[in-house]
């Protein structure tokens, strides 16, 4: 049950942002499900590891190959699915605990918060980078054959 409320929430965060990016109306409930999803994989892979960051980064690969594959099909940009989609794994609450800490001058915490916050940022880019990259492999090799 936590797993279906955790998606229902998730799944109408991305929306939200959806309309603030303004995607296609017709891409929202894609988006919204890549989100969704990308949050239950997150929640799912930090209970079963414990890992914060590599949750994120399986969440992020999961998200960017759902872009890949409603791109293609919907034949839209992969941005009108990825962005929107990784909102949720976004660690605002990681950088404003940062930045509190560091107002009430707990370096170490603060120290904590951003390290923390900056290897969730840069898993998620890694993810992205990765999916990315192969499937831009993979239409160079297409066209070369053509």
């Amino acid at each position: 049950m936590e797993y279906i409320t955790n998606f229902i929430y998730a799944y109408l965060s991305t929306i939200g942002f959806a309309v603030l990016f303004n995607v296609p109306k017709s891409s929202f409930i894609k988006s919204g499900f890549a989100g969704g999803l990308g949050w239950v994989i997150y929640i799912f892979t930090k209970n079963l590891s414990g890992s914060i960051v590599g949750a994120t980064f399986v969440a992020s690969l999961v998200i960017a190959i759902i872009g890949e594959i409603f791109a293609i099909i919907d034949k839209n940009p992969i941005t009108v699915y990825i962005i929107p989609g990784i909102i949720p794994l976004v660690p605002g609450f990681g950088l404003y605990n940062t930045m509190r800490s560091i107002v009430d001058r707990r370096f170490d915490l603060a120290a904590n918060h951003g390290t923390e916050a900056l290897l969730i940022s840069v898993s998620i880019a890694g993810a992205l980078v990765i999916v990315l990259s192969i499937n831009s492999y993979r239409r160079q090799r297409q066209r070369l054959k053509q």
